[in-house]
């Protein structure tokens, strides 16, 4: 077998038209494989926005993630109780109470006419949301307060939830920590 080498003699028997094909075939390749990538970039983005979205605009979620990791971490130091498992239940996602300007105007006309009285009284009252001014050109509402979600109930699972003094020690640590009502917490075994 002879090696054939790259040569300017054979590219010089290419025709343009199979050269032309070669190009357009080149660059239609390039073209499919570009927009797949960015598919996959901005499904991969998508993917992240709406888990973050999940978590934040149902900021409920998070906020519960968070007293169950933090409950946890307590009783998990408290004695007898060993490992501990926490899930806690809310009952609604909570509030964000948005800062309002109220323009209220009300006018009283008295007319007569001869032996005619007329007496109109007209108000008007109109209700506008504060936006921020903080770096972005729309702003966002003013958050005047945010009411936390409120907790339906509170489930622990404990290797120590056998023991009826550890039960106990438990249950009013979490009434301790949360306004919850005595029958919506329980306190079981762990396997």
């Amino acid at each position: 077998m002879k090696k054939e080498k790259f040569s300017m003699d054979r590219l010089k028997n290419i025709s343009k038209n199979q050269l032309l094909i070669g190009g357009l075939v080149g660059i239609l390749l390039l073209v499919i494989a570009i927009p797949v990538e960015h598919r996959e970039d901005a499904r991969e983005e998508s993917q992240r926005e709406q888990s973050q979205g999940e978590s934040s605009s149902g900021n409920g979620g998070d906020y519960g993630k968070r007293l169950e990791r933090r409950l946890e971490e307590v009783l998990k130091d408290m004695e007898g109780v060993g490992k501990v498992k926490v899930m806690i239940t809310l009952q609604d996602e909570g509030e964000r109470v948005l800062e309002k300007d109220w323009n209220q105007s009300s006018q009283d006309i008295s007319e007569e006419d001869g032996s005619v009285k007329r007496s109109t009284k007209e108000r008007q009252s109109q209700e506008t949301t504060v936006f921020s001014q903080s770096g972005t050109s729309s702003g966002e509402p003013f958050v005047k307060r945010e009411v936390t979600p409120r907790i339906e109930g509170v489930l622990v699972v404990a290797e120590g939830g056998g023991d009826s003094k550890t039960v106990k020690n438990i249950s009013d640590a979490v009434l301790a920590l949360f306004p919850v009502e005595v029958h919506k917490i329980k306190v079981v075994k762990m396997n």
